[in-house]
């Protein structure tokens, strides 16, 4: 197993926690994660810094769209120079962070976009060629649900996931991919579809070619403006890390490699970002 625990059951556990419990981590418990971060790695070689800041003060903090996060005293910042594949990296390795996290029953908070962005520049000394694209809150999840939560979660649906066929496509775009016909790539296929995504839109989709699969990205309208970055190729990183991890606990043998498929896409929102291939 990649973690302690087996990746399914990680993934079918982890949350977006907004609410914590209003206490420092444990000293040993944070040094793990410390330890977790600094050994962080994936397919790619763009400069990615991350750090874990504890805040001074135990005050609300607003940021961005997903609202108030209450209670969290500990927060993951991320500082990235921009290159090929920069964010996609970032998705990549700091979903295996989330993950490692949860399987320490730790909760967590992909927190992007127009969230302000000055203490966390302060705290990480963001440089003038990097940017900041996300942190994430990690703590102890309070028990109980306030409404705020409940009200975000029903708007997010998180849980709500589109179908099998919907997301994944047999040697064009037109033959649905059933699960069943989907063989040792079933299990990887379904920890895609778990995987967390900005307004849980699901950008992936994945196009099966024998023992190759092409990633593909749909673009929703507005979020690179609205952002300054598109934080959908996040998506898709995150979407990477759960296949990939899913491979190797099966201990079937792949890598990340950049095609050129002669594949028509049904329209000019769906764009080729990378492909998987099994290693003989």
């Amino acid at each position: 197993m990649i973690f302690n625990t087996p990746l399914s059951e990680i993934v079918n556990k982890r949350i977006s926690v907004r609410t914590y419990e209003n206490k420092k981590l444990d000293i040993e418990l944070r040094k793990k994660l410390e330890n977790y971060l600094a050994t962080l790695d994936s397919p790619f070689n763009n400069e990615i810094r991350y750090m874990l800041v504890d805040k001074a003060d135990n005050e609300e903090m607003k940021l961005g769209t997903y609202g108030v996060i209450r209670g969290a005293n500990t927060y993951v910042i991320t500082a990235l120079k921009r290159g090929e594949m920069d964010l996609e990296q970032l998705g990549y390795e700091l979903e295996k962070f989330i993950l490692y996290a949860t399987s320490l029953g730790l909760g967590t908070c992909w927190l992007g976009g127009t969230f302000k962005k000055s203490e966390f520049a302060k705290a990480i000394n963001l440089k003038a060629d990097e940017i900041m694209p996300i942190v994430t809150p990690v703590g102890y999840s309070k028990d109980k649900t306030n409404v705020l939560d409940l009200v975000i979660r029903k708007i997010a649906k998180p849980e709500q996931r589109k179908n099998f066929s919907e997301l994944f496509f047999d040697g064009n775009f037109e033959n649905l991919l059933a699960e069943k016909e989907s063989d040792i790539y079933t299990f990887a296929l379904n920890m895609v579809r778990r995987a967390p995504s900005a307004s849980n839109k699901q950008p992936w989709r994945i196009l099966k070619e024998g023992d190759t699969f092409h990633f593909y990205l749909q673009h929703a309208k507005g979020y690179v403006d609205k952002m300054g970055y598109d934080i959908q190729r996040v998506d898709i990183g995150i979407a990477m890390c759960h296949f990939d991890l899913s491979m190797k606990e099966q201990g079937i043998e792949g890598k990340f490699i950049k095609l050129s498929p002669d594949i028509k896409v049904p329209d000019q929102s769906i764009e080729y970002i990378i492909s998987w291939a099994k290693v003989r």
